[in-house]
């Protein structure tokens, strides 16, 4: 008889299974890597050998090699025995070589393309936060040195402190000046506290 499965489980040892039943994955460990019929390949490293490849087409030094190779191979096999031409004329097997280089040139130069278009953008990227953190820093310091204008327009200056002490003592000149031309001092009689006088008897 069938176990019955309805509102209990069936009790089995650790790490077994039931017969016909997948094992369950596991959610603590990462999965497998997966088996590839195709070759794997490091994408950096083929985009920096197309890279050198395209920056070599692009100069003087392939331009005269190529052009040593065509002419030593129209050259041999025009001039060499009937035996040993290895591509007679109309040079077919030359043209499909051209053809064939040009169709890899191609895309080469365009991979390498690529890469420098996502470089730049990169770079632009990084430029253009480089700006906002500098026109940030900017308004800060510009904010920072208005307050510091205001703070030091309310700060008393040492010409304002020098013409207030030589306002004071030309006023002091003046009633010291006036107490001698009136007596002894009568505005100081005249500050005293009434009975003050009598507490002097």
């Amino acid at each position: 008889m069938a176990p019955e499965r309805e509102g209990t489980r069936e009790r089995l040892p650790a790490g077994a299974t039931a017969a016909g039943r997948p094992r369950a994955p596991r959610l603590d460990q990462p999965r497998p890597p997966r088996r590839r019929l195709l070759p794997e390949w490091d994408p950096e490293a083929f985009g920096r050998l197309s890279e050198r490849i395209a920056r070599f087409l692009g100069t003087g030094r392939f331009i005269v090699w190529m052009t040593v190779v065509i002419i030593l191979w129209v050259v041999w096999n025009v001039s060499a025995p009937p035996g040993l031409r290895f591509d007679e004329y109309p040079f077919i097997f030359l043209t499909l070589m051209l053809s064939l280089q040009a169709s890899y040139a191609a895309p080469l130069i365009l991979l390498a393309q690529n890469r420098q278009d996502d470089r730049d953008r990169v770079n632009l990227e990084q430029d253009r936060k480089q700006g906002e953190r500098s026109i940030a820093d900017t308004e800060y310091l510009t904010r920072e040195v208005a307050a510091l204008r205001i703070g030091l327009g309310e700060v008393a200056t040492r010409d304002w402190i020098r013409s207030e002490l030589q306002d004071l003592v030309k006023e002091l000149e003046e009633r010291q000046n006036g107490h001698r031309d009136h007596g002894t001092f009568p505005a100081m009689r005249a500050e005293r506290p009434p009975g003050r006088d009598a507490d002097d008897h």
